[in-house]
């Protein structure tokens, strides 16, 4: 995200993990505590694997403030890192304690410790993405339900492999993305699948502009407090650079690793996992995906430490016809075109349509209505009624697929054919093989 809309989001986030609650879940006569918080037998016990920028200021909080939900143990291969987020989960805690003191957060280096815990329930991954398909597997082979930031993986071979062990070990698995929690987002999804722009022609997903190339950089001695191998884990071998990794000893710079394609995607992905998931879920192909992929871009200059798309534009078509752009442009947009209008929605911005009709007609009793909750609101619902979350795992698959169709196709240079039932490219063995493994420049 780009430095406004990322202060805007953290502050919100702030303001709407204390404030989500109220409402949020039944529970059953007789567990809810004195201070309106459930029985201690009764809350989900969370272990937060992963304590940068994220997980600090916008995926912690909202399970401290939430009633149903205690936080039990940080890990992160950063020493600093874990016990800023050990800190704020006792002090947290301390405030509301009669006695005004609380101890009983573990901090770990190694998320195996967390996961090898009986007593937790769930987790919060936010680690780097490079880390985040082994993590939600062995969590879901621990019993452990999971709360995963997008992008949930770096291949969609990665992506099926999640989805397909969240269904064999039952786990509740929620794709980790704020975007539907959005009134605008919500408004223009159900203004489309209600018909109201009649059929759908031609979709347009915007998002906002990646940060600079950073050159080659100096190596550097390890910082004492970081666990430099555990970071990498399962990356090639790499020297450490503080810009490979993140800024020390600060919890609100942009880390570092998002612009190197050993860990992250870069914007094709991570702001695609956010408006790619509102394009499948307004065009109500949430399980599938297009049949045509044709892209270009431009990558960071070689021989520098950053190597992801610095330009793209992506064009994808679906079976019925429905023609999808998807540009780096540097605004975060979803626009749906049809035969009797268009309707737009922007990141923060409000939402517009024309006719104006479009959005001033009420919906009907028998008109759909999408839900509208907080994702970790979402995900705490979906724990303790064992029901699915609003995005589960096959859903951010589809969804993370889409961007992944479309870096294939710009590292290939080539128009793709894909088949969304088989999961496969048509007649393509380049292709198929980057569907298998992470993505790597060309």
């Amino acid at each position: 995200m780009n430095t406004l809309n990322r202060r805007r989001f953290l502050r919100d986030s702030m303001r709407a993990g204390a404030a989500a609650w109220a409402g949020l879940i039944w529970a059953p006569r007789g567990v809810m505590g004195a201070a309106g918080r459930a029985a201690p037998g009764e809350r989900i016990a969370i272990g937060m694997i992963g304590m940068g920028r994220q997980a600090y200021h916008a995926n912690l909080l909202p399970f401290l403030a939430s009633p149903y939900t205690q936080v039990v143990a940080i890990c992160d291969v950063d020493a600093w890192r874990a016990e800023q987020g050990r800190k704020r989960v006792e002090d947290y805690y301390a405030a509301q304690a009669s006695g005004g003191s609380y101890r009983g957060c573990q901090i770990t280096r190694d998320f195996r410790e967390v996961l090898g815990r009986a007593d937790v329930d769930a987790v919060m991954i936010s680690t780097p993405d490079h880390w985040h398909a082994a993590m939600a597997i062995e969590a879901a082979r621990a019993g452990k339900d999971v709360a995963l930031e997008k992008p949930i993986s770096l291949s969609i071979a990665q992506g099926r492999a999640i989805s397909d062990t969240m269904t064999q070990y039952n786990r509740i698995f929620r794709t980790d993305t704020e975007v539907r929690f959005s009134g605008e987002f919500r408004r223009l999804c159900e203004c489309v699948r209600n018909g109201r722009i009649g059929r759908v022609r031609r979709i347009a997903a915007e998002v906002p502009k990646e940060a600079d190339p950073v050159p080659a950089q100096p190596v550097m001695p390890v910082p004492n407090e970081l666990d430099y191998a555990r970071w990498l884990g399962p990356a090639p071998e790499a020297p450490y650079t503080e810009k490979r990794v993140h800024t020390r000893h600060n919890l609100k710079a942009r880390p570092g690793w998002m612009i190197v394609q050993d860990y992250c995607d870069g914007i094709i992905s991570n702001w695609g996992a956010h408006l790619l998931d509102i394009v499948q879920w307004g065009h109500h192909s949430e399980l599938t995906g297009p049949v045509e992929i044709d892209g270009r871009g431009e990558f960071h200059p070689p021989g520098g430490l950053s190597n992801v798309l610095k330009e793209f534009a992506v064009t994808y078509r679906y079976a019925d016809g429905v023609q999808l752009e998807y540009r780096l442009t540097g605004r975060p947009a979803v626009r749906f075109e049809g035969d009797d209008g268009w309707i737009e929605a922007v990141w923060n911005q409000g939402i517009r349509a024309e006719p104006k009709s479009i959005l001033e007609e009420p919906f009907g009793p028998n008109d759909l209505r999408l839900p509208l909750l907080n994702e970790k609101a979402d995900f705490i619902q979906s724990v303790r009624r064992r029901t699915p979350p609003l995005i589960p795992a096959e859903i951010g698959h589809r969804t993370n697929t889409m961007c992944h169709l479309g870096l294939i196709a710009i590292q290939l240079g080539e128009k793709l054919v894909w088949d969304p039932q088989r999961e496969q490219f048509v007649n393509h063995d380049a292709a198929n093989r980057l569907r298998d493994r992470p993505s790597r420049r060309a």
